[in-house]
């Protein structure tokens, strides 16, 4: 593919597409924030982790971080424990073995996929984005540090 033009509102703005091999160096990467959600019937939430995924390097990491005061601020009874267990789940399933429990057969993009399928729990995956990347690990670690911390 190559470049298209987009109009919008009198604009032209271009936008790059690229295959395999032509992102400089760089891979297609997948992430969806971690989101807690402790009542659900509220709507409130905090960031609360990230999960990254790259096909072209076969990745699929998390990175996690709880702000506890923000989670009591929106329930003082929030299960604190609970939401640090359930964030640690998310780690082990990402990183295969024994930690991924009945996942630890699956391969990184169907762990993936079943990490971020919607839930209605208290901790939830967000909506998927892309990006471009040479490090998968480096950008989970830099996206938790943008969007979460």
């Amino acid at each position: 593919m190559s470049e298209h033009h987009i109009h919008m509102a009198g604009h032209v703005a271009e936008r790059h597409i690229t295959r395999a091999g032509q992102g400089g160096g760089r891979d297609v990467f997948e992430y969806a924030l971690l989101r807690v959600v402790p009542r659900v019937e509220r709507g409130e939430c905090i960031n609360a982790g990230v999960v990254v995924y790259c096909r072209a390097q076969g990745y699929v990491g998390a990175r996690t971080h709880l702000d506890e005061a923000r989670l009591l601020a929106l329930d003082p009874d929030a299960d604190v424990a609970g939401v640090r267990a359930a964030l640690g789940a998310v780690e082990g399933v990402c990183g295969g073995g024994a930690a991924a429990g009945p996942a630890a057969p699956d391969d990184a993009g169907r762990r993936f996929r079943w990490l971020i399928a919607p839930r209605s729990t208290i901790v939830q995956p967000g909506p998927v984005h892309t990006g471009l990347t040479t490090d998968p690990a480096a950008e989970a670690l830099r996206l938790l540090d943008l969007l979460v911390r």
